[in-house]
């Protein structure tokens, strides 16, 4: 049964995975304005953009297109559906989707569909793409997650497990600074939070709606810790 109360918690594999989650944080922060950390940036603007196109086409919208651009935004094009959802979906999907990856990496079986996952999604969304930017994206990491299965499969470098979590926790903290800069820390007119405040009929603004999608965002990213020490109990 899964240990809920993590009793005579740690054991080595939490440890490691602490540790791992810890280094990767470090290691993130350290390198946030360098140009090594872009395409993974890029690849949470994916999935945010990827998760506005979910929402559209779960209740019954077009998605005409997508576009991910070098300055780490992203816009979607749909037509119909239920726009109050498709709004949050973005924000909060690509947080769930960290979560999700971080999960994920805990078993290599698990890490293997994820990535079997995230390649099916670069592929589908290669034929949608409005821009070059996203384009060379999806080619990028479609070609870079292909040599990490390769080495995994026929090589001792064994690290499969670790490019996923390293895309979980990128994604997971980019997420929740991406909610503070664009929501919290600065008012802009056009952002998903304005505009979600502008249909919904409860008096709340494009900040407070971004407060709370914060907050949820960072529930996701503890959640996948506190769920991962549970996994590997």
């Amino acid at each position: 049964m899964p240990n809920w109360e993590l009793r005579n918690c740690c054991n080595r594999d939490q440890v490691n995975f602490m540790i791992t989650i810890g280094v990767f944080t470090v290691a993130i922060l350290a390198l946030w304005r360098t140009f090594l950390l872009t395409p993974f940036k890029l690849i949470t603007v994916f999935l945010h953009e990827a998760s506005h196109a979910i929402a559209c086409k779960l209740t019954c919208g077009d998605v005409v297109g997508m576009q991910v651009h070098g300055n780490e935004g992203g816009v979607t094009q749909t037509r119909g559906g239920i726009y109050w959802l498709i709004l949050p979906a973005g924000y909060l999907g690509s947080s769930f989707w960290g979560m999700t990856l971080v999960l994920a990496s805990t078993n290599l079986i698990t890490a293997r569909i994820a990535a079997g996952c995230l390649v099916l999604a670069l592929f589908i969304v290669l034929f949608v793409a409005k821009n070059w930017t996203l384009r060379g994206l999806c080619i990028g990491f479609i070609i870079f997650l292909a040599v990490i299965w390769i080495l995994q499969e026929k090589t001792k470098v064994h690290i499969l497990r670790y490019v996923i979590l390293f895309i979980g926790v990128m994604n997971s903290l980019f997420s929740v600074y991406d909610i503070y800069d664009d929501l919290i820390s600065r008012r802009v007119n056009s952002s998903d939070a304005e505009k979600f405040a502008e249909l919904c009929p409860c008096p709340c603004t494009g900040v407070g709606w971004g407060v709370i999608w914060g907050m949820i965002s960072f529930a996701f990213l503890c959640g996948s810790m506190y769920l991962g020490l549970v996994i590997l109990s």
